[in-house]
């Protein structure tokens, strides 16, 4: 398989392709046919780049996570405090949702775990364990300053709050209601600030 950093332009395009496919309709709601139409190329193109879905499927969560981590270390370098920085955390969430209701990438394909290739199912494990062992570290750094408090430990809220982000996207599309990641986020927040 290709590696993130050997992807010609045109595997780029059509793992982009995939990605909106899959915050749009799922993994299973698409195939190469759709990928095809929407990037304007021949199936047999789709293929020379990635030989199968499970392929193209484990390319689109690596890369996703990827532009996930890269966003995690821009919100540690630039936001100093931890009620800050988990409120930027939210907002990571929020627009992704704003952008027509899409839902997280890893999300979705979570959601769909128990159809996915096993290649896929790793890489959205590696994503959420991504994702709570950051969200734990900021957490502890906020209990230990003192700018957090809650009688619950830092991983439990951890996977509180990746929970409520992930939920609020996908209750917020179903209810067509700009209930959004910002707003759950707010109100999780307002529990631990001091």
């Amino acid at each position: 398989m290709t590696t993130l950093q050997e992807l010609s332009p045109s595997a780029r395009r059509i793992a982009d392709a995939a990605q909106v496919l899959v915050q749009q309709v799922g993994y299973n709601g698409f195939s190469f046919e759709h990928i095809s139409k929407l990037v304007g190329m021949r199936k047999a193109s789709i293929h020379h780049h990635f030989a199968s879905k499970v392929d193209l499927g484990v390319t689109v969560a690596q890369r996703y996570t990827h532009q996930f981590n890269d966003a995690l270390r821009h919100i540690l370098t630039s936001v100093k405090l931890a009620p800050q920085r988990l409120q930027a955390y939210a907002d990571l969430f929020e627009t992704t949702f704003l952008n027509d209701h899409h839902l997280c990438v890893c999300g979705m394909l979570g959601a769909e775990s128990n159809s996915l290739d096993a290649a896929v199912n790793q890489e959205v494990r590696h994503f959420f364990q991504l994702n709570l062992a950051w969200i734990t570290d900021v957490i502890e750094e906020g209990l230990a300053s003192g700018s957090l408090k809650s009688p619950h430990s830092a991983l439990v809220l951890a996977e509180t709050l990746l929970s409520l982000l992930e939920g609020a996207m996908l209750v917020g599309r179903s209810m067509s209601a700009p209930l959004g990641p910002r707003r759950i986020g707010d109100v999780f927040l307002s529990s631990l600030i001091v």
